[in-house]
């Protein structure tokens, strides 16, 4: 081949080289831009998102439930601005992510179902967390724990009296003491009756049986004689033992007792929620109060309010209601500060466990930033002296 052809083929493929490899450069490039500016669009809307959150008017309910939101005054008129506990949250969560709110006022059914549908963005009040709820909607964490409660109108003395002296477990008591008082005794008589007449001073045998009941009876109600009482080494020995086995008796019924003559006080046919199906018993409509009572299979009235239903609890047309612990006590301390249901107790019970929460919508944007907002202010010395402010007997 002449060398001039053998350059100029060289040269020909020198250059179609150069110029494949310019192109895959150019492309190269070209993509990277592309990935660029896809990543800048992306960073964009991100911000975009929060400074949207950040200064958002969203719309959110509120439902009447003393302590927790206080919108309706003693005469049934709104209050000009809402108050309560989770007024209060509210109120500083929004100012911890800037975020700007309308609020209104809903009865319970309604504010969860503006939740539901998407009316409203968050509903507060005393709204518990269940998981029936949690399939209609999302929750924020919880911001006060409680439990279910029985309240029930104390009876007149003479059915108070009745009650105590009829009450199984008075007279199981009772029992108890006059069979130990006569074991006792009995013992004591063995060992002592015929070297310890002073004890036993009485002539006759039955007396002398008396003398020694009586004898355990003062051990077991007053606790144990002197030491130096008892003749024989056995009856010395004994009372030591009796010493303390008295102490620990007479103790844990005296226990029993009180709790016997309280609750004889209040209405001793109520040791636990599974005896409210034989009773007339009121709570509020949509609750999940009145959703309890219908997994027990417990017949009850339902009420817009808890006004009415204390009332109607007052005036005997219901035997009990049940509501939350922390609206019920709250609500009834007012009431007896201006000398209304003064006979009205809540019964020393604990059961059915709730979790306050507030409402979100479902797929809520916001949903992340309220719960650590909500986290938070729960640790904030303002959030511990509004729960003493209200709650001042269980903080």
């Amino acid at each position: 081949m002449p060398p001039l052809l053998r350059s100029l083929i060289k040269l020909c493929v020198f250059c179609y080289l150069y110029s494949m490899a310019s192109y895959s450069y150019s492309s190269s490039l070209v993509s990277i831009s592309s990935s660029l500016i896809s990543i800048s669009s992306s960073l964009v809307s991100i911000s975009s998102s929060v400074n949207n959150v950040s200064g958002a008017v969203i719309n959110v309910g509120s439902y009447h439930c003393p302590p927790f939101v206080m919108s309706i005054q003693d005469n049934g008129r709104p209050q000009p601005t809402s108050t309560g506990l989770s007024i209060l949250l509210w109120e500083r969560i929004a100012e911890s992510i800037d975020l700007q709110y309308e609020m209104q006022d809903y009865t319970l059914q309604g504010l969860l179902d503006a939740v539901d549908n998407g009316s409203i963005e968050v509903g507060i009040s005393c709204i518990t967390i269940t998981p029936e709820r949690e399939l209609r909607m999302d929750f924020s964490h919880s911001f006060y724990e409680t439990h279910l409660a029985i309240a029930v109108k104390q009876k007149g003395y003479l059915a108070a009296f009745i009650n105590i002296i009829t009450n199984t477990t008075l007279l199981l008591v009772v029992g108890i003491i006059l069979i130990c008082a006569g074991l006792i005794g009995w013992i004591f008589y063995l060992l002592e009756h015929k070297v310890n007449h002073k004890l036993y001073s009485m002539p006759s045998t039955g007396a002398q049986l008396l003398e020694a009941f009586i004898l355990g009876l003062l051990f077991i109600t007053k606790g144990p004689f002197n030491y130096f009482e008892f003749k024989t080494l056995s009856g010395r020995v004994l009372t030591v033992f009796l010493a303390i086995a008295s102490t620990l008796f007479i103790a844990s019924i005296t226990a029993m007792l009180a709790s016997t003559f309280t609750l004889g006080l209040l209405n001793t046919d109520i040791k636990s929620p599974y005896d409210l199906i034989k009773l007339n018993v009121g709570t509020k409509v949509s609750t999940t109060s009145s959703i309890y009572l219908e997994s027990l299979g417990i017949i009850h009235q339902t009420f817009t309010s808890l006004d009415d239903m204390l009332s109607a609890l007052n005036d005997g047309e219901i035997d009990a209601i049940v509501d939350d612990d922390a609206v019920l006590k709250y609500k009834l301390k007012l009431a007896k500060q201006q000398g209304r249901y003064q006979q009205i107790s809540v019964l020393p019970y604990q059961f059915e466990k709730q979790n306050y929460g507030l409402a979100i919508k479902d797929n809520s944007p916001y949903t992340e930033q309220l719960n650590r907002a909500l986290l938070n202010i729960r640790q904030s010395s303002e959030w511990q002296q509004a729960l003493n402010q209200y709650f001042a007997e269980k903080y």
